[in-house]
């Protein structure tokens, strides 16, 4: 599932088509969407929230989902079921394996751009008042909790929790004070050293612990499914805390 650095990627690499204030000429695909809301609309700007990409029509913006395995092409297309295209004059933008759904309104009514991980407006404290409101949880379920950290998933739960060296089934209100906002700090900074490693090409040689068999210090990763998702967690027993 791409993660919130690869959805800022795109924003950008959709941004630096310049065709914002053009005009959506054509649509297509099998999006169940009402395709009259945005024919013939002017493109706004382009956003992101999260996993979310945020294309920014007049009065309605368009929501693309990439779940698990979406994929997108800028002038191409591939023989998979297209999902949406987008035709701005000579620009069509094809989005693959992916959830579309049309937002009305106000977006600062939708979003909370604070629990974005990678957002200017990101706020630790309110992540950690979000956080103590569940207090018997496991760490590891928390930091996928969108509504918390919007734009997290299992590559930077991993790699964050090892630089904070906390083991993913620690218990949240066992995790000290100190820890836990170490552990934000440590999500929020390799969110952005995910974003700069997944520009230059070079994201997997970086990885610490996710899909591993040893820890940078040599100890046996082992691989568990915990929590309420049973997401995969990549953890060194002997590095990380567990908190119970």
């Amino acid at each position: 599932m791409p993660e919130g650095p690869s959805i800022l990627i795109l924003k950008e690499k959709l941004e630096n088509l310049h065709i914002k204030g053009y005009t959506l000429l054509g649509t297509g695909g099998n999006a169940k969407i009402d395709y009259h809301k945005i024919e013939d609309k002017k493109l706004v700007t382009f956003k992101s929230w999260g996993k979310h990409l945020l294309i920014c029509l007049e009065d309605v913006t368009i929501r693309i989902h990439l779940m698990m395995f979406g994929t997108y092409l800028i002038n191409e297309r591939k023989t998979t079921p297209l999902k949406l295209m987008l035709l701005f004059n000579d620009t069509e933008l094809n989005f693959y394996t992916c959830v579309v759904k049309l937002i009305e309104g106000d977006l600062n009514k939708v979003y909370d751009w604070s629990a974005d991980i990678m957002s200017d407006e990101w706020s630790t404290p309110k992540a950690l008042k979000k956080l103590k409101n569940n207090p018997e949880s496991i760490i590891s379920d928390l930091l996928l909790e969108q509504d918390i950290f919007a734009g997290v998933g299992n590559i930077i739960k991993n790699e964050a929790l090892y630089r904070a060296r906390i083991h993913p089934a620690s218990v949240l209100n066992k995790i000290p004070a100190a820890k836990l906002k170490e552990l934000i700090k440590q999500t929020r900074d390799y969110s952005f050293d995910f974003f700069k490693w997944r520009k230059e090409g070079t994201l997997t040689k970086h990885w610490e612990v996710y899909s591993q068999k040893k820890c940078p210090k040599g100890h046996a990763i082992k691989k568990i499914n915990i929590g309420k998702s049973k997401r995969g967690s990549f953890v060194c027993e002997i590095c990380q805390k567990r908190y119970i």
